[in-house]
């Protein structure tokens, strides 16, 4: 149901201190879907998804992070709060990424969804994390195009487009979540690919994790401790 992934064996110091889980709510039970875990903007959140497969991801996502967060910051899952950054260049207070109110300001955490499967990083930096499922070939190829140049020529390049495509899309992701702009940055801007990792933008780590078959993820982790 839920299991820690662990990064590529050559990712750097700062990506082992991050704990990443895997999720997979389709094989939720009872107890994972305690509903009065959840806070109120959550629940609004749920009643809206109409679809209940979606609705089960959603809420046992949820309530398994605030039960991650609550564990590392001593609280209990309910008990769990959170805010917005605001977004880099931005003016709206609730337009960056997603924190947890930690009084101790030690704890940074990142959601992704993919397919049926959910990854939830926690780390005592900045970062993000993104799982997705490994498309056709024919649509990498065409996502490719908006990637960083080199990128895109490492797609091209490879034996397999379409987990090439995956792997190097689960890196940009995670490190877009990471500085708190999300795709409102353009996906050309950064070169997050696999063959030239002296490239990767200055303060950042980043590591492709081994997760549910079919699909690929990645972590990006903050080098200093600021936050």
């Amino acid at each position: 149901m839920i299991r820690r992934v662990a990064a590529e064996p050559s990712a750097a110091a700062a990506v082992a201190e991050a704990e990443v889980w895997l999720l997979q709510p389709h094989a939720a039970s009872g107890p994972d879907l305690d509903l009065a875990l959840l806070g109120e903007e959550e629940r609004r959140t749920l009643r809206r998804i109409g679809d209940p497969r979606n609705g089960v991801r959603y809420a046992a996502a949820h309530i398994w992070l605030r039960r991650l967060l609550g564990e590392r910051i001593g609280v209990g899952a309910a008990s769990v709060r959170f805010a917005r950054e605001t977004r880099p260049g931005g003016s709206g207070a609730r337009e960056g990424r997603p924190t947890v109110l930690d009084p101790a300001g030690r704890t940074h955490f990142s959601l992704s969804y993919g397919g049926d499967s959910v990854l939830i990083g926690i780390a005592a930096r900045p970062l993000g994390v993104d799982i997705e499922p490994v498309p056709d070939a024919a649509r990498a190829r065409t996502l490719a195009r908006v990637l960083h140049p080199a990128e895109a020529a490492e797609i091209a390049a490879d034996d397999d487009v379409a987990l090439a495509f995956a792997r190097i899309w689960t890196r940009k992701e995670a490190y877009l979540k990471g500085i708190g702009t999300g795709l409102g940055r353009a996906l050309d801007a950064d070169y997050l690919g696999l063959l030239d990792r002296t490239a990767t933008p200055r303060g950042w780590v980043l590591a492709n994790m081994d997760v549910a078959r079919g699909h690929a993820a990645a972590v990006a982790v903050r080098t200093d401790r600021q936050a």
